[in-house]
């Protein structure tokens, strides 16, 4: 679905420029560039924003003994919760002392 609207963006943008090319009516080409802009540029932020940011230096991270296997990567993976802010941090198995060696 992701890429079908970005298509579709790309699309209404390739008819934009091409119609102001050919000097169409300037209110059709500027529906389409704004449409096409903002498809793009949604699915854009949209990735951006909904991403955590998770600061693993503070606080006390101890895990939870939640283990599953993520459905978009198909790996392993651990719980780990701070008290201390109410944050849960979904790590990979096998890549914690990569990610944080800090935490136990």
């Amino acid at each position: 679905m992701r890429w079908f609207v970005i298509v579709l963006g790309a699309v209404a943008l390739t008819v934009a420029v091409l119609l102001l090319i050919t000097g169409q009516d300037v209110l059709t080409v500027l529906w389409l560039l704004v449409n096409g802009c903002v498809l793009i540029g949604a699915i854009v932020f949209e990735r951006w924003r909904y991403r955590p940011s998770i600061d693993r230096s503070k606080g006390r991270w101890q895990p939870t003994g939640e283990r599953f296997v993520d459905p978009s990567t198909g790996r392993l993976v651990d719980v780990f919760y701070n008290p201390d802010t109410g944050e849960r941090d979904y790590v990979e198995v096998g890549r914690k002392a990569q990610r944080d060696p800090g935490r136990r």
